[in-house]
C-alpha cells in the first residue's frame, strides 16, 4: 500500500495467499498507524473488486464504503493507471532478489520490513526532489474521508468458529459468545470490531453475521 504523493510505503505484508479478508485487514493495519485515506486506488484482481465476476462486491469494496472512502478501479488492461506501484514493485524485487531468500512467511515478512524502513526513511526518491517518502509524506496534510471515520476502538481479530458454528469476543473485561451457525463450523474468520459493532467476515470475504454488541448479555441473540 503506497501513497500516491509522496511514495511512502504505508504496508506490506507476505502471504502465502492473499485473500479479500486479508486486504482489509492489511489495509487497518496501515490505517492504524497513518490514518485512513480519502481515496483509494487498486487494480481489478479479485480481492478488490468483484465487479467483474457477477456485479457483486468484495469486502474491501464494502469496508470503504462504510469508512466513506472513495474506492477507484484502474482501467482492465491498462496497468499505467497503476504505475507508480508497478514501479516500487521493481525497486522492491531487485532488493530481495539480493538478499537470502526467504524460508518462511516469517523470515519474507521481516525482509519486507527491513525494506519498508530503508525505503520510506534512508533512499532519496527522484520522483519527490531527493527527499525520502517520509519527509515528503510529512510535508503535507492528509486528505481524509469525507464520510463516517474509523471509530476509537478499532480492532480486527483472526478466530476460527467452533464446533457450535460461534465464536467468543471480550469487551471490557467481559467475555461474550457470538453465535453464527453451526453450518459455518470451523471456518476461519476475521472479526472486524468497532467499539460495539462487530462483523464477522469468512476469509473468502464474505459477510457471516453483522450486529451491535449487547454489552449486558453474555451470550449474544441471533436476532
Amino acid at each position: 500500500m503506497l501513497d500516491d504523493h509522496s511514495r511512502f510505503l504505508v504496508a506490506s505484508d507476505a502471504r502465502v495467499v492473499f485473500k479479500a479478508a486479508d486486504v482489509v485487514a492489511s489495509f487497518h493495519r496501515g490505517a492504524a498507524s497513518h490514518c485512513l485515506p480519502a481515496s483509494l486506488l487498486t487494480d481489478n484482481g479479485a480481492v478488490f473488486t468483484a465487479a467483474p465476476r457477477g456485479g457483486g462486491r468484495c469486502a474491501i469494496e464494502l469496508e470503504a464504503d462504510r469508512l466513506g472512502i472513495r474506492l477507484h478501479h484502474s482501467s482492465p488492461y491498462h496497468p499505467q493507471t497503476c504505475g507508480k506501484v508497478e514501479r516500487f514493485h521493481q525497486t522492491l524485487k531487485r532488493w530481495l532478489r539480493r538478499r537470502p531468500k526467504a524460508r518462511t512467511i516469517g523470515e519474507q515478512q521481516a525482509q519486507l520490513d527491513a525494506f519498508r524502513a530503508y525505503y520510506n526513511e534512508v533512499r532519496p526518491h527522484r520522483a519527490i526532489g531527493r527527499r525520502t517518502p517520509a519527509e515528503a509524506y510529512a510535508g503535507r496534510p492528509k486528505a481524509t474521508p469525507a464520510g463516517a471515520q474509523v471509530p476509537v476502538h478499532c480492532r480486527v481479530r483472526r478466530d476460527r468458529l467452533d464446533r457450535g458454528g460461534g465464536v467468543t469476543l471480550r469487551h471490557d473485561s467481559r467475555l461474550h459468545h457470538i453465535k453464527v451457525g453451526r453450518r459455518y463450523a470451523g471456518t476461519r474468520v476475521l472479526m472486524l470490531v468497532a467499539g460495539l459493532d462487530v462483523r464477522i467476515v469468512s476469509e473468502d470475504g464474505e459477510l457471516l453475521r453483522e450486529l451491535v454488541l449487547d454489552p449486558s448479555r453474555d451470550y449474544q441473540p441471533m436476532g
